[in-house]
């Protein structure tokens, strides 16, 4: 009988965005059969099937060499981000790290993707994504709702603007809460807002 499998995402964490080394391809093609593929997602993750007997041995691996995992499924996504090509200060990179490991893997009605770019230019997508974070200056404005595929698609709406760190982790984290606790099973985080109220919500985050 063919063993059980867990299907993991993983990437290699913010501070690498969208690059692997070759010791984390390796690390990567350890937990893999010859004939298995990665399937590389639109949101700078891999996704792959681990034996279930190899699951822990296999984070601790991806870890030891700088992979970061995570669930698959109705959870809040891994950060997506830009390259931050003006350097890891200026472009906000410990803003983003805090903010990823604050909501990562948090389980919701439907999978939830938050982007963030270190400046205008937006090149991390935010305004698509459910949760967008652009960098101004030594603030941040938090937009959302924006959906990037579909009949639907829709760019986000400002939500606050002019945010320290601090009040940015708190406001993503209590729209997470509120639509963790009122969204509806398999709701998409767009349909939850019409539904929900954008004004209303705003209201109940308050920063």
């Amino acid at each position: 009988m063919e063993e059980k499998t867990v299907k993991l995402a993983v990437n290699g964490g913010i501070g690498f965005g969208a690059k692997l080394t070759a010791k984390q391809l390796l690390a990567l093609a350890a937990y893999m059969e010859e004939d298995k593929e990665l399937e590389l997602t639109t949101f700078q993750q891999l996704y792959l099937d681990i034996p279930e007997s190899k699951l822990e041995e296999a984070k601790t691996a991806f870890q030891l060499c700088g992979l970061q995992w995570y669930p698959v499924g109705s959870f809040v996504k891994s950060l997506r981000t830009c390259n931050f090509c003006k350097g890891a200060e200026e472009e906000g990179m410990p803003t983003a790290i805090e903010l990823n490991e604050r909501i990562q893997g948090k389980p919701v009605p439907f999978p939830l993707k938050a982007a963030y770019t270190g400046c205008p230019n937006a090149c991390g997508e935010p305004l698509v994504n459910d949760i967008g974070v652009i960098k101004m200056k030594d603030s941040y404005d938090l937009y959302i709702g924006g959906r990037a595929k579909g009949m639907n698609a829709q760019t986000g709406t400002l939500l606050f603007e002019g945010l320290t760190p601090a009040q940015l982790y708190s406001a993503v984290e209590k729209i997470i809460d509120i639509y963790a606790a009122n969204g509806k099973k398999r709701e998409y985080f767009a349909k939850f807002l019409k539904r929900y109220g954008v004004e209303k919500l705003r209201g109940e985050v308050s920063v």
